[in-house]
């Protein structure tokens, strides 16, 4: 389980880059398509704001896996009389039983939990000799928990809006596929959408570097000491509100309700647009079908916004189990099959009674795969990774 969180870390490192730099290639590209009035340049980049926002479900996922491994460095070790005891420094820590963690040459394993932000090692700890001593243990330059709830709460708001830039860029792919053209109207809010999220997510990726680069976290915020308050943030205090920390029970309820109804509009147009597409209902053309997609695009959003408050509501639920990594997967693949029906040809060449060529087919048949993919590991994340 440790190498599956720094390994879904690495991940978030990796992805991180795809939201700050696709995202302004794709900019620059659409601002010279808008000036050069080029159609073809203008759809490529609502491709590109497509496929940034379908990649940042992950980026914005794997970054509490980040956090996770980023708790090593501000923990106290408390010498009792029995196994020390350690906690974290602003309540950062959240590894489960199997963890390591290295202090000095001697490396300690979590044996259990002692309560939400504290853990036992089964280990005697080589430090002080004194068991009313406490040892700090910090990175040469330490990241103090309110730099990364400052990251955690940019990168949210850049995300959510995002998350709307990429629904408009698909919505005006959909309307040029229906009406033969791009909508003017559309053009201009992904225009107004796009540079406020570009500028959102450089603030956002610029916080994340006060925390991956610690020289300059450090040289930031010199009152750094680990010890720091965490702060609530945007997205805790959502989060908060959603598992009714403060008080009310029916939020989580709604949105679990809200979540099974998205799926069920989501679902159903993607079995009657692949159903066609394998060979059923031959009496309906593709274009007939095509005017659901935004219906289930509909149902995608529901699940989107319902799924990520649940995320931001118990993170630690989902970072520890590899299944709701499975489930992320399975849902950016979904978002990159659902192009394959807005941009190729082929299926527009199916008309009623038509049969549908094999690379339709084979679409198809992958959507399918891929979305109840999606509904399995959405079911199994209380059973497979015991997270619940």
């Amino acid at each position: 389980m440790a190498e599956f969180f720094e390994n879904s870390a690495h991940l978030h490192i990796l992805l991180n880059h795809v939201p700050t730099v696709g995202f302004g290639m794709g900019l620059g590209l659409f601002l010279i398509a808008l000036l050069k009035r080029s159609e073809s340049l203008q759809r490529t980049c609502l491709v590109i704001f497509f496929l940034v926002a379908n990649v940042a479900i992950a980026t914005y996922t794997t970054g509490n896996a980040g956090e996770t491994v980023i708790a090593a460095r501000n923990v106290t070790v408390g010498v009792t009389e029995g196994s020390p005891i350690i906690t974290s420094a602003g309540g950062l820590f959240s590894w489960d039983a199997g963890r390591q963690l290295k202090i000095g040459d001697a490396v300690y394993r979590i044996e259990r939990y002692a309560s939400a932000d504290e853990a036992t090692l089964d280990r005697p700890y080589a430090g002080p000799t004194d068991p009313s001593a406490s040892a700090r243990l910090l990175a040469p330059f330490p990241v103090s928990s309110s730099a990364i709830r400052r990251h955690e709460d940019a990168a949210f708001v850049a995300f959510v809006l995002m998350e709307v830039t990429g629904f408009f860029a698909w919505l005006a792919l959909w309307q040029w596929r229906a009406l033969s053209r791009l909508a003017t109207w559309n053009l201009v809010v992904v225009s107004l959408l796009s540079l406020a999220t570009f500028g959102l997510m450089a603030r956002a990726a610029t916080l994340g570097g006060d925390i991956h680069h610690e020289e300059v976290a450090y040289q930031a915020d010199a009152s750094v000491d680990g010890t720091a308050n965490e702060g609530t943030g945007l997205a805790r205090t959502i989060g908060g509100f959603v598992n009714g920390a403060s008080g009310q029970t029916w939020v989580w309820a709604t949105c679990e309700t809200l979540h099974f109804v998205g799926l069920c509009l989501l679902f159903t147009v993607v079995l009657l647009v692949d159903l066609r597409m394998l060979g059923f209902m031959k009496g309906i053309s593709f274009a007939a079908l095509f005017q659901l997609l935004p219906i289930g695009m509909l149902g995608f959003g529901l699940n989107l916004i319902t799924g990520m408050m649940f995320f931001i509501a118990v993170p630690g639920q989902y970072v520890h189990n590899v299944t709701f990594f499975w489930k992320i997967v399975f849902v950016v693949l979904g978002g990159f099959n659902v192009l394959y029906f807005m941009l190729d040809d082929e299926p527009w060449r199916v008309g009623a009674g038509d049969e549908a060529p094999f690379g339709a087919k084979l679409a198809a048949g992958s959507a399918i795969f891929i979305w109840v993919a999606v509904l399995f590991c959405g079911h199994m994340l209380p059973f497979i990774g015991n997270a619940f």
